[in-house]
């Protein structure tokens, strides 16, 4: 059975990922090979089978694992027991903080998305539809009390505000003028801007 860790203790399935992450950022993943993989990771194309199916597993749990983050942290401060506008605008800007965390995860992910299998396209589709429901239902919970405005209807609020999340892999910089945080406060005012009533 394949080692659970290297030398300096790090587990061979987030190795395996770290180093898919990086080379498919850098090449892109139909240019990459489980062999360039596992020659990064430092194991064997056993260990790879082993924790992971494929390469399309592999693609998929580099989107998953941000997602799983973004959901339990969307649960909490959608169950947190503060006004809707603090609920909301938490919601709002740690999605946007933790997908610059993340930049290579959603590059990744939006620019090799079709590469997954039908039945894995699906399960990441019905993950992000979960995500964006209990977004929206915030949104919902602000409008249906009077918080917030009416006049524009939720669904389009809400793919509003992620079609702003979704781009940022194509032009956010580390180097650049912003900070996560603030490119998030700001995202997170126009959002709350847009729903005052």
């Amino acid at each position: 059975m394949p080692r659970t860790t290297d030398g300096d203790g790090t587990p061979v399935p987030q190795r395996l990922l770290a180093a898919a992450t990086r080379l498919f950022a850098e090449q892109g993943y139909d240019r990459t090979s489980v062999q360039e993989i596992v020659e990064a990771a430092g194991v064997t194309k056993g260990a790879l089978y082993h924790y992971f199916g494929s390469k399309d597993d592999l693609l998929h749990e580099v989107y998953a694992r941000v997602l799983r983050v973004q959901q339990e942290r969307l649960d909490a401060f959608a169950n947190a027991d503060e006004p809707i506008e603090k609920r909301l605008r938490a919601a709002a800007a740690d999605v946007v903080v933790t997908t610059i965390e993340n930049l290579d995860d959603a590059m990744i992910f939006f620019r090799s998305m079709h590469h997954l299998s039908p039945e894995k396209n699906k399960q990441v589709r019905s993950e992000r539809r979960r995500y964006h429901e209990r977004f929206r239902a915030l949104v919902e919970e602000g409008q249906a009390s009077g918080v917030f405005s009416t006049a524009t209807p939720a669904d389009l609020v809400v793919d509003y505000h992620f079609g702003s999340v979704h781009h940022l892999s194509t032009w956010y910089r580390p180097d650049g003028p912003m900070g996560a945080q603030e490119v998030a406060d700001h995202l997170a005012d126009l959002l709350l801007r847009a729903l005052r009533p």
